[in-house]
């Protein structure tokens, strides 16, 4: 069946971040000085969070080049006989400078070769003896795995990324390391939802919803607002997607629910705008499709409205790809309304 289009959120990756801060300080102090953001200008960027789980925020793809160079140049088989646990973490920050790279090219090579440095890393960190380096770097694999399994639509890759998330729970206990426990379960549901997406069971969508409650359980909203609201709103699209394969309206109102939810916590914080923006829109999607389902005139002209009235009012905050959706359906509510007054 086809599902509705609606629109995920990437909490910033933490691993690819340090990889970054690491390649900087390797390239010395006149690259380093040109790697350097340029902050004195503050251009909306209405892609922020929704490019993927190698989203890098601050630099270039030439900084990454450059980084990618660095890092691949210092791992010489003498590197890893005199320092195995520095190697190892290169290659881990190899890895994600190249899942970044990957990401941004659409590259399939580049993501096969950010795979092979987690691989790599885990030749020397060992569960036994080096447990919470072995747990990240299992959480890089699985990370690098839903990426490219996405991308290229393959179930093989994304059951291994289920596979190695669920080692690192061995390891980062709710108990320990809740930020890290309830990252992977965010990172469990995305990658059950993808599956899901793809085997077209609802058994996937299933354990996706459980994930992503479970790790609801692990965030604050003071602390944790962006991975919070991407929590509520990327749990919202499984209930949304699993209510259309059920044809549940009950699963429909908790999706509801949950969008609306993601767009409280966008505001109370103040989120950046378009990602309110794209809960709302996610939200009125649902409610459009409730209204079908239920055949609802009052809500189908609620929906309708809720389309019109988003591009008026947030136009400069829609990503070019989600008003053209709100378009769609906003012609879609109008068919419902029209068909449904006219039986009534």
């Amino acid at each position: 069946m086809k599902y509705s289009n609606n629109y995920l959120f990437y909490p910033d990756n933490k691993a690819l971040e340090r990889a970054v801060a690491s390649s900087i300080d390797m390239l010395g102090e006149a690259l380093a000085e040109t790697a350097s953001p340029d902050n004195r200008i503050t251009v909306a960027d209405n892609f922020l969070h929704t490019r993927g789980n190698f989203e890098q925020h601050r630099f270039s793809v030439n900084f990454l080049e450059t980084a990618r160079q660095a890092l691949e140049g210092s791992l010489t088989d003498q590197y890893r006989e005199q320092g195995p646990a520095g190697w190892a973490a290169t290659q881990n920050n190899l890895g994600n400078i190249l899942g970044a790279l990957g990401q941004q090219h659409r590259d399939v090579e580049l993501y096969e070769k950010a795979i092979q440095c987690f691989n790599h890393a885990l030749e020397e960190f060992k569960r036994e003896t080096s447990p919470f380096d072995w747990a990240a770097t299992q959480y890089n694999l699985g990370t690098a795995k839903q990426a490219l399994g996405r991308q290229e639509s393959a179930p093989k890759l994304l059951n291994a990324s289920v596979d190695a998330y669920t080692k690192v729970l061995l390891v980062w206990t709710r108990e320990q390391m809740p930020l890290e426990w309830a990252s992977t379960m965010h990172q469990l549901g995305a990658t059950f939802h993808a599956y899901g997406k793809l085997l077209k069971g609802n058994r996937n969508f299933q354990k996706s919803v459980v994930a992503y409650k479970n790790a609801l359980t692990g965030l604050d909203a003071d602390t944790e607002a962006l991975e919070l609201t991407a929590t509520h709103n990327n749990r919202g699209a499984v209930l949304h997607h699993l209510a259309e394969s059920e044809k549940n309206p009950e699963r429909l109102e908790e999706a509801i629910k949950s969008y609306d939810t993601a767009l409280t916590i966008c505001m109370e914080q103040q989120l950046p705008i378009h990602l309110a923006v794209i809960c709302r829109v996610n939200k009125s999607t649902a409610k459009a499709e409730l209204a079908e389902l239920t055949k609802d005139l009052a809500l189908a002209e609620e929906a309708a409205d809720d389309f019109e009235l988003i591009p008026e009012l947030f136009h400069a905050s829609l990503q070019p790809l989600c008003l053209k959706h709100c378009e769609e359906q906003l012609k879609k509510a109008q068919l419902l309304v029209n068909a449904l007054s006219s039986k009534g």
